[in-house]
């Protein structure tokens, strides 16, 4: 480990490409140390501590932390994230699959992804807007923002700006760490926001479980209140613990299984030699789709909360206790963290996003095209139409065992929320979504730095200590 951190930097390129990623980052942390104007710091803190796990607020602000970064109890330039980001994508991806104009855009090569990425970035800046409106009235209605500023229309105006404006200079950021750094920019600021969490969870665990009478845990964080009574019981702690093996564990084995399915080269004769006849292998990922599903499903359940929350209180005032009124906000309860609509709602959402991010990103009509051009064919079937029907086949079974991991790591720790009594951010950071996209990002930044080591015959970290070079010598 040690050796392959030293041929890190002992690459130029390399060197310089991790060092500007980690500025990147420090940059992205900075700014969550900016706070937006008009808004009551100590009454947000207070709210985010009294409030319930099910509650609409605890809701957005849970979710927007694990892809926004930064303190639940601060409300930043930064606020929205990247998630604006991500919707806009989805939009596009969505597009691009049923419209044909749009597929046909994208077929056109780099021009047409240059196109493609530019609408993005302005329904990048459409979507900002929503939400940054959508945000600040879900601020409004628990009485964060300061009543002087709340009715002030020019302070809304710089409210949504200054959000729209930070995550614009997010997106670009992300942009920069893709082309200058190393890594995938919006994951790794997805990451590095999650990261900054796991510190907080983890002394919250250890504040709320038996674990605080310890000595050692005593002499670190001090001694406990007088009439302590932990709310998290040893079980609790065991799960979390086991909870977190099993993710870190079950992310590692998911993202690097692959199906693979073996391929014949055909013979050539030339002269009298025979050349080809090689047996390969075609892999295929069995998470194909990666992190993605999660992150897409997660953003996604936000709408329906804030929306229906918007409604609710709307309909409240206008209607009070009628049948409408009752039915509405049983809904919105529902569709809140870990109740059984969201839950299903995530389910649904992460299969459809799995299948759907594979009909774009995989097609078995053209590899085996591509098998055929190069003369090599599956044993047992046919190049043409029946391997391409084999390929999708198989790349359908083995897509719904990933979804089914993902949908399974995504609703764990909402269930051990709700029924062992473990605090919401506790149960997001240190198992489930939180988790597997920290464990994915940070395996596929370890491949990359991994690939261009060896790419300049450096040993890298799963190749051992020894330096490839003085073994060819």
């Amino acid at each position: 480990m040690l050796q392959a951190l030293l041929n890190v930097f002992r690459v130029a390129e390399l060197r310089n490409r991790v060092l500007f990623t980690l500025g990147m980052l420090a940059v992205f942390r900075l700014g969550q140390w900016v706070p937006l104007p008009g808004v009551n710091q100590e009454e947000l803190k207070r709210i985010v501590q009294s409030q319930s796990g099910d509650s609409l607020f605890s809701t957005v602000a849970s979710v927007v932390s694990i892809f926004a970064g930064g303190n639940l109890t601060q409300s930043t330039i930064f606020g929205l994230g990247v998630i604006p980001y991500i919707s806009a994508s989805i939009i596009f991806q969505l597009l691009m699959a049923v419209w044909p104009t749009m597929k046909k855009i994208q077929e056109e090569g780099p021009t047409g992804r240059q196109k493609i990425m530019a609408w993005t970035r302005y329904a990048t800046i459409v979507v900002a807007v929503i939400q940054a409106v959508g945000y600040l009235q879900v601020s409004a209605s628990q009485g964060v923002i300061y009543a002087a500023w709340a009715g002030w229309p020019f302070w809304w105006i710089m409210a949504v700006t200054a959000l729209v404006a930070g995550t614009v200079f997010l997106m670009w950021l992300g942009e920069q760490i893709d082309k200058h750094g190393i890594g995938n920019g919006v994951s790794m600021l997805i990451m590095a926001g999650i990261l900054v969490q796991m510190p907080n969870a983890i002394g919250e665990l250890l504040t709320l479980s038996p674990i605080r009478t310890f000595q050692v845990v005593t002499f670190i964080m001090g001694p406990p209140p007088q009439g302590f009574s932990p709310s998290i019981g040893i079980l609790g702690v065991l799960l979390m613990i086991g909870g977190f093996v099993v993710v870190v564990g079950g992310s590692v084995l998911m993202t690097v299984a692959q199906r693979r399915i073996p391929v014949q080269q055909a013979k050539h004769t030339r002269g009298r030699k025979v050349f080809g006849g090689e047996r390969s292998y075609l892999p295929l990922r069995l998470n194909h789709s990666g992190v993605m599903p999660v992150i897409f499903a997660t953003s996604l359940m936000t709408f329906p909360v804030v929306l229906l929350g918007t409604l609710v209180s709307q309909i409240e005032a206008s209607l009070p206790n009628s049948g409408f009124s009752t039915f509405m906000s049983w809904l919105t309860g529902q569709l809140t963290y870990g109740e059984f609509l969201f839950v299903a709602g995530e389910i649904v959402l992460i299969y459809f996003f799995s299948y759907f991010w594979i009909t774009v990103q995989f097609n078995p009509e053209d590899m085996s095209k591509q098998l055929r051009d190069h003369g090599s064919f599956i044993p047992g079937l046919r190049p043409g139409p029946r391997t391409a029907e084999y390929l999708e086949t198989v790349m359908e079974r083995i897509t719904f065992v990933g979804a089914a991991f993902l949908a399974v790591i995504a609703v764990a720790p909402q269930v051990v929320a709700l029924r062992l009594g473990v605090p919401q951010n506790v149960a997001a950071f240190l198992g489930g979504t939180g988790l597997l996209i920290v464990v994915s990002v940070v395996l596929d930044f370890m491949q990359r730095i991994e690939a261009n080591l060896l790419m300049r015959n450096y040993a890298g970290f799963l190749s051992g200590d020894e330096n490839p070079r003085s073994r060819a010598a």
